[in-house]
């Protein structure tokens, strides 16, 4: 399979915002981490196969630092956005009109 480059808007909740905050400045190099009062909003950039490996690679090593930590992330290529809540797919859209 091809890698592609998704862009990726994201929202982590986590019961420990302190210790995954040093491991996401890590892994979204170059994007936007913003705190927020639940924990941080994500805008990135970031190349692989499919937006599902892409979700399951960042919630892992987020989760790996703290286990209660959740993820709902929009990951955005060609076109198309696929949605995700932790490792669950919620749907897909044309990029145009993500979301119901």
């Amino acid at each position: 399979m091809t890698e592609q480059s998704f862009r990726l808007l994201a929202d982590v909740s986590s019961d420990d915002p302190a210790a995954i905050e040093p491991l996401l400045r890590q892994l979204i190099v170059g994007g936007q981490i913003t705190t927020t009062a639940d924990g941080f909003h994500l805008e990135a950039n970031m190349t692989g196969t499919s937006a599902r490996d892409l979700n399951r690679g960042l919630l892992s090593a987020l989760r790996r630092v703290e286990r209660r930590t959740r993820l709902r992330a929009e990951w955005t290529a060609a076109g198309v956005t696929y949605r995700f809540f932790d490792y669950v797919p919620k749907g897909t859209w044309p990029a145009a009109a993500a979301g119901p």
